[in-house]
């Protein structure tokens, strides 16, 4: 019986949809703070949108455009 190695995920998939919005949301956050910046804007809750913007903009267009919003609020301040 052959083994498998690697790392296996047993979390909930991303939808393809689901997938885009945080992808676009990351990239977004990367050319506008630098990688260091966007990991802390994307992973902090913020209180402002009620909750970490990664999960809001996952969650749907309206979370993603609510996260880009804010995200110019962000890179401005």
């Amino acid at each position: 019986m052959a083994r498998q190695s690697g790392r296996h995920f047993s979390g909930p998939r991303l939808s393809p949809e689901q997938a885009a919005r945080q992808g676009r949301i990351s990239q977004l956050a990367i050319a506008r703070l630098g990688a260091r910046e966007a990991i802390a804007f994307l992973n902090g809750n913020d209180e402002k949108l009620g909750g970490r913007p990664l999960d809001l903009a996952i969650e749907s267009i309206e979370g993603l455009r609510a996260a880009e919003q804010r995200l110019d609020e962000w890179a401005e301040a």
